[in-house]
Order: structure tokens, then sequence, then C-alpha cells
């Protein structure tokens, strides 16, 4: 009996060895941990865009109200040396006849104003010690296609007054204002005043008053020429304008005048005159103001 055996060969099981073995433990934690980092900056850098765009809008300067004021108005009113942010700031009030104007007048004191959300829009409040009454608000709401703007006198301000300025302030616009050099008070007074652009148009809603108290001129030798009153209203029969009166409440210079404000722009049509007694003293005046037509001066405007 013969035994037989077959030659012994090594059998290898597979296997990367321990040193690859060795180098995957270290090469999972690795990727595991850059992967978690690259997690973290993403995270991270997402959080400091949202906070610069939480922050930056809440601390945009003033100097940014102060110029889309001048870019809306032409240069007319500025905000000069305004201080503070965008949300609560205050300003010199100017009025100008627009850049290169050397007629530039500006009010007493500073005016304040806090901006706050509104729904979809913004409530600005104004506090004005030399001018304003209260503390007069303003709202501005837009829309598709569509800008709401509503003012609003402080509760407790007396027929809906907004504020009183001085006439001379006016001289700041230039022509005819600089050649008049007007004394005495503009009063403006607003009641559920609501103004609306819509796809192109402008519409009015409630009542606007603009009275002008002892108005004077050193266009004429009177000490006074008198007080007047400009009212405007929007018209229930005709949607989209506004009715234009304008009257003498007392006075030497007799002012008169109706129109109406709408999509064709502003139409006014009137007459000044002058009692007889003080005539020759207004003569020069009534040249300035309109078309003489024997004793009258025609007004037109549109």
């Amino acid at each position: 009996m013969s035994l037989h055996t077959r030659p012994w060969r090594p059998t290898y099981l597979p296997s990367a060895g321990p040193q690859s073995t060795f180098d995957d433990a270290l090469s999972r934690p690795r990727t595991g941990w850059v992967a978690q980092a690259r997690t973290s900056r993403r995270w991270a850098l997402a959080g400091a865009l949202t906070g610069a765009l939480v922050v930056l809008p809440l601390a945009a300067p003033a100097a940014w109200l102060a110029q889309a004021v001048g870019a809306v108005t032409r240069g007319h009113v500025l905000l000069a040396d305004a201080r503070g942010t965008l949300w609560a700031g205050d300003a010199v009030l100017v009025l100008t006849a627009g850049a290169g104007s050397r007629d530039a007048m500006a009010l007493p004191g500073r005016l304040a104003w806090r901006l706050a959300p509104d729904g979809l829009g913004v409530r600005l409040a104004l506090r004005h010690d030399c001018c304003l009454g209260g503390q007069p608000q303003l709202s501005v709401h837009p829309g598709l296609g569509r800008l709401e703007v509503r003012i609003q006198a402080a509760p407790d301000s007396p027929e809906g007054r907004i504020g009183q300025w001085p006439a001379a302030w006016l001289v700041g616009l230039g022509t005819p204002f600089n050649t008049m050099r007007p004394g005495g008070a503009l009063q403006f007074g607003a009641q559920d005043l609501r103004l609306t652009w819509a796809q192109g148009r402008f519409s009015m809603a409630g009542r606007a008053t603009l009275e002008l108290r002892d108005l004077s001129s050193r266009l004429t030798t009177l000490p006074r020429l008198g007080s007047y009153r400009l009212t405007v209203r929007s018209d229930a029969a005709q949607a989209g304008t506004a009715q234009i009166g304008l009257e003498t409440v007392d006075g030497a210079l007799q002012l008169s005048a109706s129109g109406s404000w709408g999509a064709g722009g502003l139409r006014l049509r009137g007459e000044a005159s002058a009692r007889d007694a003080e005539r020759p003293a207004l003569d020069n005046l009534l040249n300035i103001i309109g078309r003489r037509q024997g004793a009258r001066s025609l007004l037109s405007i549109g």
C-alpha cells in the first residue's frame, strides 16, 4: 500500500495587508472630518451673508435717505448734514433752485425722522420743533404698478394741521420768490389725504389746505398784502381729478382762482386785483403776478 501526498502550496486569503488596513483606518475618520469642516464653513458663510443682509439695511446711513430725497425732488429739497441711519436720523431741511443754485434757504433746527415697516410698505414719522405740529406721519405702500402715499396729521393737531413754515423759506426756490421776497407764514393741513400713482396715472383722495397768512412782499410799500387759502380736494364726480380753489381771506390784494389737477396736469385760472385805496402801491406787483387787463391781473397756469 502506497501513500501519495499532494505537494503543499500556500493558500492566500484576499487581504489588503496590514499596512492597507492601517491606512484605511486613518483615512476614514479624516475624510469625515474634512466633510464636516467643509459643511461648517458653508453654514458659517451662509450665516455671515444672512447677517449682512439683515444688518446692512438696519445700519444704512442717513445719507441714503438724503440722496433719495434729492433725486426725487431734482435737487429742490435737500436733507443737509444728515446724521444717524436710514431708519432714525436727522438733518437740516433746505430748499434750493436746483444744482448750482445760490438761493438755498435752510430752516432753523433739525428735522428728525423715524422709519418703520408698515405691512408691505413703510411709515415715516417726522419731528421738527420749529415747524411741525406734533409728529405727523407719512406712509408709503408700493404695489404692482402702483404706489400709494398717505399723509396724516398728529392725533392732537387741530384741524388736521401738518405744520407751519416761514414764507421767506420759499426764496430758496429761486425765481419768482427771490424777486418777491415774501414774508408771513405758510400753513399746511390735510384730512384723509391719499395720493396714488397707478399705471402712470395720478389720483387723489381727501383734502389738503395751504394757507398764506399775513403775506407781505418787498415789491410793495404795504406792510401786509393779506391772508389767502388754497384748497385741493378730490372730485367724486371725476375719478382721478382734484379740484383746486384759491380765495382771499382778507387783505388789500384780492386773489381768486379755480381749476383742477389730474392726468393732464395742473390747470388754474383766476385773477388778482387791489382795493382802490391800495392800487397805486400794488401796481408793480400786479404786473408781475400775471397779464394785466385794466385794473386786474389775469392768472393762468396750464
